[in-house]
């Protein structure tokens, strides 16, 4: 497992377009991976997902990316002027996180981040989801994902029913699809919007294999476009 960070220029026409648009994005991180069989998806076959940060002291947007195997980013950022300067780190930036993975084991308490679709699925129409909008809803969506995921949420040391989190919604996200190549002129185009909920705070891991798992497939819906990708690091507090 691979991940890579980009540090883009937000000042740059084509990037102001991709954050914009969050299917635009999804092009453009796409394109870094290899070509699949028509009808495949490629998001889901190479494992990626990524998720778009603002770097709290510069501003500029930092894209990480998730995936099973090492992307080209000189064919997807071929342009480097989309490319912020970023101090003496390397941009864009790829490493392996297989060891980090390997490393995680029961019990062990982390910091997270995950920006996450929360919704719930309609009966009628079947299948059709909306979005979670009571901070309520969208923390017992997160522990529902937990229990299936390998992972609990540990509460405040002052208050044992309060989860040590926080939970920031930032609206809509949306994009349009464009018309499926080869298609009739509207077939595959349309109009998509998420909910965009930002959680951060601890958990704990329960079942390490399960976590993994969970760390590659990602956490909820709209993986293709932004949201479930789960960032661990080691807790110092």
């Amino acid at each position: 497992m691979y991940l890579s960070r980009l540090a883009l220029n937000p000042r740059h026409r084509q990037v102001q377009r991709d954050l914009a648009d969050c299917h635009a994005l999804h092009r453009r991180v796409l394109a870094a991976f290899p070509a699949t069989n028509p009808g495949a998806d490629a998001r889901a076959y190479f494992g990626v997902l990524y998720r778009l940060d603002i770097d709290p002291r510069s501003g500029i947007p930092i894209l990480l990316v998730q995936s099973r195997i090492e992307p080209n980013w000189q064919i997807s950022i071929a342009d480097s002027s989309l490319l912020a300067a970023d101090g003496d780190q390397e941009n864009p930036a790829c490493k392996s996180v297989a060891a980090a993975f390997a490393a995680l084991t029961d019990g062990m308490v982390l910091r997270f981040r995950l920006r996450a679709n929360p919704t719930r699925r309609l009966a009628i129409p079947p299948g059709k989801r909306v979005d979670l909008r009571r901070e309520s809803d969208q923390i017992a969506w997160l522990h529902r994902k937990g229990e299936q995921s390998g992972f609990a949420l540990p509460p405040l040391a002052a208050n044992a029913d309060v989860p040590d989190l926080s939970v920031v919604p930032e609206g809509v996200r949306s994009g349009r699809r464009a018309r499926t190549d080869g298609a009739s002129s509207n077939a595959g185009a349309g109009q998509m919007s998420f909910g965009s909920v930002v959680y951060e705070g601890r958990l704990q891991i329960v079942e390490a294999d399960r976590f993994r798992q969970a760390l590659g497939a990602g956490i909820g819906s709209g993986k293709a476009f932004g949201f479930g990708l789960l960032s661990v690091a080691p807790d110092r507090g």
